[in-house]
């Protein structure tokens, strides 16, 4: 049984569209693209969550076209440390390309 979690949602939600409160690192391929503004703005505004990629419904996920490439954007969890997973925890906002993945 899929759960929704509201407030992981509603936090994933404001840390991609403000950027404050979580780590945001970008692949090579993003930091040097001439697309970049374009990537972040696109990220930013991402609205486009189904069943499909978001089955847990907490928008730690999402993949967008740009110029005819693919992007991915993505969350990861850390303790206090940034060492280890904990669930809910310490942000990490990763934006990069398909196949860079």
């Amino acid at each position: 049984m899929k759960v929704m979690n509201r407030s992981v949602a509603q936090k994933n939600d404001l840390f991609r569209q403000t950027f404050i409160g979580c780590k945001v690192v970008m692949t090579e391929g993003v930091a040097h693209s001439s697309d970049r503004e374009n990537v972040i703005g696109a990220v930013r505004s991402f609205a486009k969550f189904s069943e499909d990629n978001d089955p847990y419904q907490e928008h730690d996920f999402g993949s967008l076209e740009i110029n005819g490439t693919i992007y991915f954007w993505k969350f990861d969890y850390y303790d206090d440390n940034y060492e280890l997973y904990q669930e809910d925890g310490n942000r990490v906002l990763t934006i990069g390309r398909m196949d860079e993945y």
